[in-house]
């Protein structure tokens, strides 16, 4: 059964707002709901910097909800030690009585490293930072006790106590990257999101995803797969949504009527998305959520 859900980006936005808008969309039937992780406003300019902080926010979320799935689409390794993140979601495991999910990525948004002091490595390190750290997030959140060895991180005899709520907390990664990133994912990963492709994208970078399993000998229908879309019932609302970026995710975003809309999502669907989010900018369009949510049937 595909899920649906909603991406809340933190950039522009109140808390109260934040909080008003995960009730009015559990409310609305959606499944899962879930944050990213920046520093600065996802566009790219350095003097974008109203962005709230991705973990607090995301404890903030499970306290907010009761019912949907809390993820993250995803967090940095470059940003935060991966001991450190197994420790904050399982609190946030215990906040939401059993309901989060870990997502993890190689980072990109370069000018929010430079701008607070954190190295950007080339592609090749962030990506082994990467393989390494959700090896270490598997341990920490899967296993008792954990020993690591590796170039970037170390653990000796780790222990992640309490443990989370969930026997096995899913650990997502995010990006399309297909020779690294698709095949960290075979190899380590419960789910898969990417963002803002088209549904033969999806369902090609999906097919390339089912190679790696089947070199690591895994079944690739072990891993959910989600896609992110923009939601923009018209071309004004793709553009106040997505501004500079509007060319970049036309050809991953739902727009036309309901007709249209949902034979797009169906398309995603045929091309093998478990999961289907709807990537949310301030000001959050609701009314247009709700619209979505009467066209699926959620309620």
């Amino acid at each position: 059964m595909t899920v649906f859900g909603v991406h809340t980006g933190l950039q522009h936005i109140s808390t109260d707002e934040l909080r008003a808008a995960w009730r009015r969309i559990e409310a609305l039937g959606y499944g899962w709901i879930s944050i990213w992780d920046h520093f600065y406003g996802a566009t790219g300019k350095p003097d974008d910097a109203e962005c709230l902080e991705a973990v607090a926010i995301h404890a903030a979320l499970a306290c907010e909800t009761s019912r949907v799935r809390i993820g993250s689409l995803v967090y940095s390794i470059g940003y935060r030690h991966p001991a450190v993140l197994a420790k904050a979601i399982t609190a946030i495991d215990h906040l939401s009585g059993g309901r989060a999910d870990m997502g993890i990525g190689a980072g990109w948004a370069q000018v929010e490293y430079d701008a607070y002091g954190i190295a950007f490595p080339e592609p090749k390190v962030r990506m082994n930072q990467l393989e390494e750290g959700i090896q270490v997030l598997r341990g920490l959140l899967h296993n008792d006790v954990t020993s690591f060895a590796g170039e970037y991180f170390n653990l000796h005899q780790a222990r992640n106590e309490p443990r989370p709520v969930q026997a096995k907390l899913p650990i997502w990664v995010g990006g399309g990257g297909e020779k690294r990133t698709l095949k960290i994912t075979a190899r380590y990963a419960d789910g898969w999101n990417v963002p803002f492709v088209a549904p033969e994208e999806f369902k090609r970078k999906r097919s390339i995803l089912a190679e790696h399993c089947n070199t690591v000998g895994r079944d690739a229908d072990e891993i959910r797969c989600a896609i992110n879309v923009g939601l923009a019932w018209t071309e004004d609302s793709l553009q106040a949504q997505f501004g500079q970026l509007a060319n970049y995710v036309r050809n991953g975003c739902l727009t036309g009527t309901d007709e249209q809309v949902l034979d797009r999502i169906g398309q995603y669907v045929e091309a093998g998305a478990d999961q289907v989010n709807i990537a949310l900018r301030a000001p959050f369009d609701l009314d247009a959520i709700e619209r979505l949510s009467v066209a699926l049937k959620l309620t």
